[in-house]
């Protein structure tokens, strides 16, 4: 398709744009004859991405922020190659990491021009490269050495004795300058010396400061390039996660797109599979975020990972490897183990902004007692550059040194693409076994594991979760998504549980298995870990509520198809018909709930019903309640509601002043504290916007007290009893909110919308409890975690903002008070007080 445009002259200094377009280039090229004998290379810089194209195939991406900025023709131009050639430069009007305005994760600038800098047809002087190279490193090794060492001294020397050596006039006096350094990097380590597993890497965000399509294009721009540097470089491995970005080369929607745009890249990325040399790693669909997905979200990530593994390169993934999540859930070592892996690979707790993480290689244990092998790579990064400072670092920073001898080094530019570089290849040769220096070597995951697991008998254990100390913004941070997530997560589990039963009561009803997984498939891609948490700029934000949306509306296609199948001869003959209701239950629990049904002429009307676990009830006749709701609105204004089970009271700004078990009489409430008190506190992080809420905002709590609307009773009573209220919140927002009690039920409902338009701000509910109890419990993927009510220790401290899922428990024996919430995840516990982030 480019190359039936009609192209237009272009030169060096012009730029293109705006941003997100993509521009084409026909580059034509003459090699001059007296070139004979050398290497040639085509040079392009510019401040977008690009890709070259030749015969029609890609082979080579171009980044500038990657140092990757040349095209090699040939390595000896010979009389029999062409010397005229074509090529394409397919050049994205984004760079490496989006085109945020004034920052790197400012908001894109949508009118940036993007300008070519330079295009050049050059001979390289590989002498003088490795001469360069060879002087790096042994600088580097005189620098960082230190004083105290014979070798850094030996380096200085040798380094001196190559600058008398070398004559840059003359290249017969290269050699000899090489060898030199040659001499210093061939003499050897001991036996004891450390050894670093160097693994070429290249994360990629499945989306971030970029929309989800521009990651098609850094996958076969860094990829394509991986694939070039293979085939100069026998030794080289190349470690690549997250098979949702592999299957643009493989699976799913990408893979129509991968087969049809970049046919030869996908052939000869499989042949280096085959060789083992271009390595699956992961284990899971995207690198998802290690805390807010459901645990059944968890488990699919895992499933659709390992399926793919197993079906593209007949094994299973024996690593998880999960380097850039904001956290990990306690109950991932279990999931692991029960999806066959006992190895795990992260490095993001090095952010921690308060405590040091005290390991880098332990044993994971998490809730119900499963283990994992897990490593951080010591360098605190998984984009190493192949430097001598790296490796040393690598080296003296290993906190388990003595009990493992052997650790990981991720080299390649990543986030958004680029992965490893010749250079960086080049260097770390000269570190394979040069005394002073930890022995390197190329290697790849499954032989690092191998050895720690050899070594492991001195390891320490660490129990439950891995909690990342930064970064706590992002379990509240764009609220439409995490509500998308729970509410997707919520109609597929429905739409599962009834089709299954169609398919069990027999007949002609077919598991919609393919649609199925279409649209977990749409989940799980929101859940990478730069969407789900909210660290995305607007156009990530759009797709991925179009694609809830979608989720939404073909679940409640498939919901129904399953209940027309299942429940035919059940349903009423037309709609509106308020002779009977069915009432499906699709959780594991007899449930006595006041459910909301159409009667005549359209009304709503209320009716307590009991459902059986997963089953129907057909309700003809409403079940009457034991005792009805009361509601009293009291001389004060305040507002009075009791079912039986519970009894409230509400002042007119809509605070619970009392709540109370009517058997116990045991007050909920402290005397003087207000329940259901909306707090706003400033949000200026130091850096990370989207993601980070600093523990110092806690010291600019401001309650709302600017009463628009006062409590007034919105329903008086009988199955449902309630009362509504409105606050403005900060300069222009606004909060509305009914609280609802119903016949029969032990708590109370809160029904908060919130038209938010505050910049920098954050917005909390508060509901201080008479509990005591140093700890608190919260919800997490299949099951519960307790963390400390208190700030004793840092470690305590730095978790004044934490996560959870659909609820959080301040208990002591034999009373409690707990905090539901059905689309939020942050929260906090300290003291008596329970918080939920909105």
């Amino acid at each position: 398709e480019a190359i039936g445009q009609e192209f237009r002259p272009a030169k060096v200094g012009d730029s293109f744009g705006p941003t997100w377009e993509t521009c084409w280039f026909k580059v034509e090229l003459s090699i001059p004859p007296a070139w004979a004998g050398r290497e040639v290379h085509f040079v392009w810089e510019s401040d977008g991405e690009g890709m070259v194209w030749r015969d029609a195939q890609p082979v080579q991406g171009l980044t500038k922020e990657g140092e990757k900025t040349s095209y090699i023709l040939t390595r000896s131009l010979k009389e029999t190659e062409p010397h005229s050639l074509t090529l394409y430069v397919e050049l994205a009007c984004n760079g490496l990491f989006g085109a945020g305005k004034g920052s790197m994760i400012a908001p894109p600038d949508p009118d940036r021009r993007f300008a070519l800098s330079k295009a050049e047809l050059v001979i390289f002087n590989r002498d003088v490269y490795e001469l360069l190279v060879d002087l790096e490193i042994l600088l580097d090794m005189a620098q960082l050495l230190g004083e105290e060492n014979q070798r850094s001294f030996q380096a200085l020397y040798t380094a001196n004795q190559m600058v008398n050596v070398c004559d840059v006039t003359d290249p017969s006096t290269f050699p000899a300058a090489r060898d030199l350094a040659a001499a210093i990097f061939s003499q050897r380590n001991g036996e004891s010396q450390h050894t670093i597993h160097a693994v070429g890497h290249c994360h990629i965000d499945s989306a971030w400061l970029w929309p989800y399509e521009e990651t098609i294009r850094k996958c076969a721009r860094s990829w394509v390039t991986v694939v070039r540097l293979m085939e100069c470089n026998p030794e080289l491995t190349f470690a690549c996660s997250q098979p949702k970005l592999i299957s643009l080369l493989w699976q799913a929607q990408q893979f129509e797109w991968v087969r049809s745009w970049y046919p030869g890249l996908y052939a000869q990325i499989q042949d280096f599979v085959a060789k083992e040399r271009f390595i699956p790693v992961g284990g899971t669909w995207v690198e998802m975020d290690g805390n807010l997905p459901s645990g059944e979200s968890m488990v699919r990530q895992f499933l659709q990972g390992q399926r793919f593994f197993q079906e593209q390169f007949g094994r299973i993934c024996s690593e998880f490897w999960l380097p850039d999540t904001f956290g990990y859930s306690a109950q991932l070592p279990q999931l692991m183990r029960g999806c066959g892996i006992r190895r795990f690979l992260t490095q993001k707790l090095s952010w921690n902004l308060v405590n040091t993480f005290p390991h880098h290689t332990f044993f994971w244990e998490g809730i119900d007692g499963s283990r994992v092998l897990t490593h951080f790579p010591p360098g605190d990064s998984y984009g190493m550059h192949g430097r001598v400072e790296e490796m040393l670092k690598t080296m003296k920073n290993n906190k388990d040194k003595g009990r493992v001898n052997h650790s990981a080094l991720l080299f390649g530019f990543g986030d958004g693409g680029g992965g490893p570089t010749q250079k960086m290849l080049d260097r770390m040769k000269r570190m394979s076994d040069t005394d002073g220096l930890p022995r390197v070597q190329i290697s790849t995951p499954d032989r690092l594991f191998s050895v720690l697991e050899k070594e492991s008998s001195q390891l320490c254990t660490w129990v439950g979760e891995l909690f990342l100390e930064l970064h706590n913004g992002t379990y509240t941070t764009q609220a439409q998504v995490k509500k998308g997530n729970r509410e997707c997560e919520r109609i597929l589990h429905d739409v599962e549980v009834l089709s299954t039963l169609a398919v069990a009561r027999g007949g002609a009803f077919q598991y919609p298995a393919s649609q199925l997984q279409r649209l977990w498939r749409l989940l799980l891609l929101n859940q990478f870990h730069d969407v789900l948490p909210g660290s995305c700029i607007q156009l990530v934000v759009e797709d991925a509520l179009q694609y809830y949306t979608e989720i939404r509306r073909a679940g409640a296609r498939l919901q129904e198809e399953a209940v027309q199948s299942l429940c035919r001869e059940l349903l009423p003959p037309k709609a509106g018909s308020a002779e009977s209701t069915l009432v499906l239950n699709t959780l594991p629990w007899e449930r006595t709930e006041v459910i909301s049904r159409s009667g005549p002429a359209g009304m709503e009307t209320l009716a307590l019903v009991t459902v059986p676990s997963m089953g129907y009830a057909i309700v003809r006749e409403p079940l009457l309640p034991p005792q009805p709701v009361a509601v009293r609105k009291q001389e004060d204004g305040s507002i009075a509601m009791e079912n039986g089970v519970i009894a409230v009271c509400l002042d007119m700004m809509g605070h619970l002043t009392s709540l109370r078990l009517v058997d116990s009489e045991r007050e909920s409430v402290p005397d003087g504290c207000y329940a259901n008190q909306f707090a706003l506190f400033d949000d200026v992080p130091l850096y990370w916007d989207a993601w980070d809420v600093m523990d110092y905002h806690l010291e600019t709590r401001k309650p709302v007290t600017t009463l628009l609307k006062p409590l007034e009773i919105t329903l008086a009573g009988g199955l449902r009893g309630s009362a509504s209220f409105s606050l403005q919140i900060g300069e222009s927002s606004t909060l509305t909110q009914e609280i609802i009690l119903d016949a029969t039920c032990p708590y109370l409902r809160f029904l908060t919308q919130v038209e938010w338009k505050e910049a920098h701000k954050f917005l909390k509910v508060e509901f201080p409890v008479q509990v005591r109890s140093t700890n608190a419990t919260y919800e997490i993927q299949f099951g519960h975690l307790q963390r400390p009510t208190h700030w004793n220790t840092s470690w305590d401290w730095a978790r004044f903002e934490v996560w959870a899922h659909k609820w959080l428990d301040l208990s002591e024996h034999g009373f409690g008070v707990a905090l539901l919430n059905d689309c939020k995840y942050g929260a906090s516990a300290h003291g008596n007080v329970l918080s939920l982030s909105l």
